[in-house]
Formats: structure tokens, sequence, C-alpha cells
């Protein structure tokens, strides 16, 4: 059985050794593209303008929602819609002494809803509309 299988191991070697060459023979060699020759790729997308952000005048921006926690210092608030926007605003000067008041009335506590006025640039809320919670 040995001499059957070397016998048929050779006769395919030899069929397969002028398939090999041509196979070698047409291929060509693998060389980078020429920038001249490569094809110009134009950018036809252009971006869509979904909403633009008007400034305000007056330079206020708002944010409604619920209070979190409120000290003297700074106010934290849950948007109304969306139960992961989570904002904390420093307190500007003029509202940290309305808050004061507020708080010596019994201040607000967690799910009052108010409407936060903030600077956009330094994050300080400069006024708070609201309905605080009666003292307990």
């Amino acid at each position: 059985m040995k001499p059957f299988r070397n016998k048929f191991i050779r006769k395919t070697m030899w069929l397969s050794l002028p398939a090999l060459l041509l196979a070698g023979l047409s291929c060509s060699t693998a060389s980078a593209q020429d920038p001249a020759m490569a094809i110009p790729v134009i950018d036809t997308a252009v971006p869509i303008i979904v909403n633009t952000v008007k400034p305000k005048p007056n330079g206020m921006a708002k944010f409604d929602g619920f209070v979190m926690n409120a000290t003297t210092a700074q106010i934290t608030v849950k948007a109304k819609g969306n139960d992961m926007a989570v904002r904390t605003f420093a307190l500007a000067p003029v509202a940290a002494t309305k808050m004061q008041q507020t708080i010596d009335k019994g201040g607000y506590q967690y799910g009052d809803k108010v409407t936060v006025m903030y600077d956009p640039n330094s994050l300080q809320a400069v006024k708070i509309k609201g309905k605080a919670s009666k003292s307990l």
C-alpha cells in the first residue's frame, strides 16, 4: 500500500507544478498606489442644522425642574422631563441673600418645583422662582 501512496503523491505534484508556475507568472507585484493617479474624493455631505441656539437678550438662561437640595451657597435641581439631568448652580450674592430669607421661612424641600434663572457662562443662579414648602 505504501508504493501506491508514493506514486499518487508524485503524480499530483507533477500535475500541479504547471498550475503553480502559471499562477506565479500571472500575478503582479504589490506596490503602493501613486498619489497622482488616485481618484479625488469629493465631500458632498453638508451638515444639516436642526435647531440653532439663540442667545437671550438679557444673557440669562433658565432651567425648570425639581429641587433635590438647596442651601445658602448652592441649589441642585433635577430636570422636569429628564430624571438623569441634574444640575447644581452656585448662588450669586443677590440670590444667596434671597435664599437665606427663604430658608428662614422653611426653605425649599426635595421635590419642590422651581425655575432657576442663571448666567450660562459662570453657571451662577441669579434668580430662583418657585413656591417653597411649608415649614415643618
